[in-house]
């Protein structure tokens, strides 16, 4: 067993070469328009950077105000390529990337290992870019954190939230859900079914299904806890691959939101 994950998707869905990445990710970050907010938890894309980097990158940029008190990231995401059921955690203790080492939350994952919906599973996360393509993004906005990542083919909403629930912290922990939204609908379809989406999320209501969000699993995990603990959800941005770097014929929804504690207001 390998105690280092190393990036998969670097010069695939993200440069390889790290002062290309970091140059990339800055140039989104300058571009953005960050939200006067404090995020506790944010919904954010996970396509290759030319598609979706735009948008996530107003995600982190608007995360900037409450960087220096985050320690730890809780980070969910769907699989694309092994399925199992439950939410997996990772066999190794850091996860690499250009950037550098991220140290995994071992104490974390330990704490939240007796839950019969939590598995480890190398496999699960070998391959997986979900996750992998947020923490770039994350090197570059936060100072130093540790990571608490679970991918998750299926599961229930009361499932996911349960284990969020268990790790949710205060301002030290951030949460991250790593979602698509519709994915190969024609344009104008698109843009309806990804605003219904948005209007749902943003009103807390689930379920959100697989069809509206490809994280729909950790989507409507995160909704539920939302509710419980009265946060109040923001649309930062709403665009789709043929706004960014593809055609319009058939396209992939992306949208940030984030989660407050509490009405804020956007600049």
């Amino acid at each position: 067993m390998s105690a280092i994950r190393p990036p998969a998707v670097a010069g695939l869905f993200y440069p390889a070469d790290a002062r290309q990445l970091s140059r990339e990710i800055q140039e989104f970050l300058a571009e953005a328009r960050p939200f006067d907010l404090i995020p506790k938890a944010l919904i954010v894309p996970h396509a290759g950077y030319a598609y979706s980097g735009a948008t996530a990158a107003t995600a982190y940029a608007t995360l900037r105000a409450a960087s220096v008190h985050i320690r730890r990231v809780v980070l969910l995401g769907p699989t694309h390529r092994v399925a199992v059921r439950g939410l997996a955690l990772p066999g190794e203790e850091a996860f690499d990337t250009p950037l550098g080492r991220i140290m995994l939350d071992r104490a974390a994952m330990q704490s939240i290992a007796h839950f019969p919906q939590v598995v480890v599973s190398e496999r699960v996360h070998a391959q997986e870019h979900s996750l992998e393509v947020q923490l770039p993004f994350l090197q570059t906005v936060l100072s130093d954190f540790t990571l608490l990542p679970l991918a998750m083919p299926t599961a229930s909403s009361e499932e996911v939230a349960e284990v969020l629930e268990s790790v949710w912290g205060g301002e030290e922990t951030l949460i991250v859900v790593s979602s698509d939204l519709s994915h190969y609908l024609p344009y104008d379809t698109c843009q309806q079914v990804d605003s219904n989406t948005a209007r749902a999320i943003l009103k807390l209501q689930q379920p959100i299904s697989h069809e509206q969000a490809c994280g729909g699993t950790p989507v409507n995990g995160l909704l539920l806890a939302a509710k419980r603990h009265h946060l109040e959800a923001h649309l930062l941005d709403l665009r789709n691959s043929g706004d960014t770097a593809g055609t319009r014929d058939q396209v992939v929804g992306y949208a940030a939101f984030a989660f407050t504690g509490g009405k804020t207001r956007a600049p």
